[in-house]
């Protein structure tokens, strides 16, 4: 069997959302390695500065296994012969389109010709929850729609430009948002963690389902994976949730 390598270049976004996708594709018989190149709020602005130096700043996570390698971006790109390599903005600058620039173009490039045969994907990532602390909030004015709306036009200008994919994360969890149990400003559950980062059972579980529905161009409806966490020992995931959650990654993946 063919294993699929799929090679993250982000920071704790694309933490959370490789955190189970080798675990859905396990349930689906594919066979996958997923590397996660970390850095905590990492802005593409700092990726092409680090890829320019060449220096050993990121930590090396693989199929949501954390470790205390640390490798550049060069070491990561000649591992293997990467299928699929994602990047992302930071969310901070998310919805701030001239911070992409020129950073996103020059990256993407960087990769096709150092990766000529990789699939190239941009993750879309998401907006803050309504009563997020996080100290950039304000750059949007801590207004959940606001942020949602600039980071999406943001993203397709961005990976138009590069030429890129997106794969869709904010606009799922935008979805989920405003379905039950899920409607946070009526008493319901949050998707976040800690006001942006996503919850370790549900919040993950669809970051990783939007990834397999685009990347493996399988859907997520009838794949039986259901996400445990030493994070939070001993809590299952509710299966009626789950399919929530399924059917909104499958809605918003086909669009």
């Amino acid at each position: 069997m063919k294993q699929y390598k799929i090679l993250a270049i982000g920071n704790s976004f694309s933490e959370d959302a490789t955190y189970y996708l080798h675990k859905i594709a396990k349930a689906a018989d594919i066979d996958t390695k997923v590397v996660n190149l970390y850095i905590g709020g990492c802005p593409l602005e700092k990726h092409w500065a680090n890829i320019q130096s060449g220096e050993k700043l990121y930590m090396r996570q693989e199929n949501g296994v954390l470790s205390e390698t640390y490798v550049s971006v060069q070491e990561a790109l000649a591992e293997e012969d990467w299928d699929s390599i994602v990047t992302q903005q930071a969310s901070h600058d998310s919805g701030l389109s001239e911070t992409y620039y020129p950073y996103c173009e020059l990256l993407y490039d960087y990769l096709r010709q150092q990766k000529p045969n990789a699939k190239l994907w941009m993750q879309q990532t998401w907006a803050y929850e309504i009563d997020s602390t996080h100290d950039c909030f304000p750059r949007y004015n801590k207004d959940q729609k606001l942020m949602y709306e600039k980071l999406c036009e943001a993203y397709q200008e961005a990976s138009r430009k590069a030429g890129v994919e997106l794969i869709p994360c904010g606009d799922t969890i935008q979805m989920v948002r405003g379905k039950k149990p899920f409607i946070y400003q009526e008493g319901g559950m949050s998707l976040c963690r800690d006001g942006f980062h996503m919850h370790y059972l549900y919040g993950r579980y669809l970051l990783a389902a939007v990834w397999y529905e685009k990347i493996f161009h399988k859907s997520i409806l009838d794949n039986p994976f259901v996400p445990e966490t030493d994070y939070l020992p001993g809590e299952k995931a509710d299966l009626q949730t789950l399919q929530v959650i399924k059917e909104c990654v499958h809605q918003a993946a086909a669009l």
